[in-house]
């Protein structure tokens, strides 16, 4: 059975006050549009289309280059929207209908949706949830079946239908014959001139079809984006749905509502995260990390029983047993081996850095290759940039790097090299050997005194 999904994108938001499309603004660091294509990709929907309108071209070049997109020139409403992927709607099937202003939908209340669909043998079937506060939303009123008679929007309830608390989320799973009949009866007979996709309930009763109701309990999930107030609330919602997943799974987060992890971050059991940290990207933490406060993490990989102190990492590893920070500053491409200490102040660029290798502050290392047992002093400077070209530098296993030198790339330091505090170093350093590369120092008595600088 083919399962497609609609996805209604069109919209301009003019709540949020933004140049930029509604649906791409991001909720834990994805845009919203983004959050419910992955809900619909990870439930048993094959394929999704996107109904594009304002900002098409922005919200095109957003999306995965697989997924469909046709335009709604005029938005003339949800029924108009869905009738512009009409060409994409088959005979047979389901198609789901969701928006892209609601990320907080998930894969398994879409799956639960579909199959609650499919054994009722229905026509259509709205997702719906209550509200205490219902006030805006379309109510449900049920028939004597406990089925969907109608949908009654907030402006044409009575006063009894107001006291309903069952609303329509806007969510709905169609069998696909059943949608595809009805889209060409809809009319805008009423004082918007738009074309409403309830009314195409309606219709599929009228072609002999029941629609279904599917109720869920966390009314969340139907909760749309309108307004920067709301995107904050939604962003709330799903911070704390992701950090309780972790907790459940055995990671120590000391003070959930200030810490942020992204939805494709994976931590391991008897990890601890301190408040102010941000996880993000396609980041994996081992088992027995620290991880403590204020630290930055975007796709990075951490071993177990890793240390970060406030600290920076990004497009990194770090094997187990590491240390980090604090105020450390972990660029792309940096490697980091094992029982390694990158101390405060040092910053790693396009680097490997082998086992029990240290740097504990105030280092530079740019574009380098460290082998094991190296020590690398205060004040070090790789200087691997010579102003047209990025140049490497190698210093080999049991290196030693006095503080305050330069090591200007390309240049190697051999096996168990020494460099002497302050030298500049500019030529290759032979297995074994002290380099001194610094000016013999002269001391100018009375020089002081002469200049007439002399305190008493």
């Amino acid at each position: 059975m083919k399962l497609k999904a609609i996805i209604l994108a069109a919209g301009e938001g003019k709540r949020m006050k933004s140049r930029l499309p509604k649906v791409l603004h991001r909720v834990n660091g994805q845009p919203m549009l983004e959050h419910v294509i992955e809900a619909a990709e990870g439930s048993n929907v094959s394929e999704c289309i996107v109904v594009v309108g304002h900002g098409a071209d922005t919200v095109r070049e957003s999306i995965p280059p697989h997924i469909k997109t046709v335009l709604q020139q005029e938005q003339l409403g949800t029924g108009h929207a869905v009738m512009m992927a009409y060409d994409h709607i088959d005979e047979e099937g389901l198609v789901l209908v969701l928006y892209g202003d609601g990320p907080l939908i998930t894969e398994a209340t879409l799956n639960d949706l579909m199959n609650y669909h499919i054994e009722g043998k229905y026509g259509a079937t709205v997702l719906t949830t209550e509200l205490e506060n219902p006030h805006g939303y379309g109510r449900i009123l049920r028939n004597e079946d406990n089925e969907l008679d109608r949908i009654v929007e907030e402006k044409d309830t009575s006063s009894e239908e107001k006291l309903i608390k069952e609303v329509n989320s806007g969510i709905y799973c169609f069998a696909a014959k059943a949608l595809k009949e009805a889209l060409p009866k809809l009319q805008n007979n009423n004082a918007q001139k738009e074309y409403y996709l309830t009314d195409v309930l309606s219709i599929i009763k009228e072609l002999g079809q029941r629609s279904g109701i599917f109720k869920i309990s966390d009314y969340e999930e139907i909760m749309a984006v309108n307004s920067r107030e709301q995107l904050a609330e939604v962003e709330e919602i799903m911070r704390r749905r992701i950090n309780k997943r972790h907790m459940i799974k055995g990671v120590t987060l000391i003070n959930p509502d200030h810490t942020y992890i992204g939805k494709g971050v994976i931590i391991g059991q008897d990890t601890i995260i301190y408040p102010g940290t941000i996880i993000t990207g396609k980041t994996t933490i081992g088992n027995d990390c620290i991880i403590g406060q204020n630290c930055k993490i975007e796709d990075s990989t951490l071993a177990n029983n890793v240390t970060v102190e406030g600290s920076t990492i990004i497009s990194s590893s770090i094997d187990e047993y590491t240390s980090i920070g604090p105020y450390a500053y972990l660029r792309p491409g940096s490697q980091i081996g094992k029982h390694v200490k990158i101390g405060d102040f040092v910053e790693v660029k396009n680097s490997s850095i082998g086992d029990y290798s240290k740097a504990s502050h105030l280092a530079y290392i740019g574009d380098a290759e460290v082998g094991k047992h190296v020590n690398i002093g205060c004040g070090v400077v790789f200087v691997n940039y010579d102003g047209k070209n990025k140049n490497k530098t190698v210093v080999e296993d049991y290196g030693f790097i006095g503080s305050n030198a330069n090591l200007v790339a390309p240049v190697i330091v051999r096996e168990n090299g020494y460099v002497a505090s302050g030298s500049t170093i500019t030529k290759e350093v032979p297995r074994g050997t002290l380099a001194v590369a610094r000016s013999k120092q002269e001391n100018k008595e009375g020089w002081v005194e002469r200049k007439g600088l002399l305190k008493k």
